[in-house]
């Protein structure tokens, strides 16, 4: 039996649940090999220099090191609802994009404000909505969802990140007018495909193999 795929992940990174989901929506098996960042793996640092998760090794030199490609691949593999080919697709590519780029750095400041001093939290929390929040917000109102008649490959890749931002300030997210984007939350957070998402697993130990996963 040839060897799975195998794919480094940490339970809680966005990045990492982003590329969870689309394995999991795409239901190709791979070995997962939960790490902790503290105390990166030789066999994770030998496959990318950088050491961040996700890492997808498909054996035979190949290895992918973006959330977004690995997200790809998977769906390549098997995309039984369409996600790669519903929606928007240059709406929802430059929905990511800002995800990864301007909604980060504003995310990254609103969770740790006591590091950024030059502003308060609020104003980069501001700046956080403008940039997505408010487009995505504005995209969801007609169904809900990104793809034309279910989530999209674009819905999983943006979901982590406002989980995250959703978290900072639970007071400040109910209170905020983006009514369609806390629905769509909602719905993220109690979908079974979540929760299988993010089922706990053991840190993997160098020498044993990791689980088959999903299981």
């Amino acid at each position: 039996m040839p060897a799975l795929p195998i794919l480094y992940s940490f339970r809680r990174c966005p990045y990492a649940i982003r590329a969870r989901l689309a394995v999991l929506q795409a239901g190709v098996a791979v070995e997962l090999r939960e790490v902790d960042l503290r105390c990166k793996p030789t066999e994770l640092l030998a496959c990318s220099r950088a050491a961040t998760v996700p890492v997808l090794d498909l054996g035979g030199g190949q290895v992918l090191t973006q959330s977004l490609d690995i997200a790809r691949w998977a769906l390549t593999q098997h995309d039984p609802d369409g996600w790669l080919i519903r929606g928007d697709a240059a709406r929802d590519s430059l929905l990511v994009s800002t995800t990864d780029g301007e909604f980060k750095h504003w995310l990254d400041r609103t969770k740790y404000a006591e590091r950024f001093p030059e502003q308060r939290a609020e104003v980069y929390r501001a700046a956080a909505e403008r940039c997505l929040i408010e487009p995505l917000d504005a995209a969801l109102r007609a169904t809900g969802h990104l793809g034309d008649n279910g989530y999209n490959w674009a819905d999983a890749a943006i979901f982590p990140f406002v989980r995250q931002f959703a978290a900072i300030d639970a007071d400040a997210w109910t209170a905020a007018p983006w009514m369609a984007t806390r629905r769509w939350l909602d719905r993220w957070l109690g979908s079974p495909l979540f929760a299988t998402c993010m089922v706990k697993l053991p840190v993997w130990q160098a020498g044993a193999p990791g689980p088959r996963w999903p299981g």
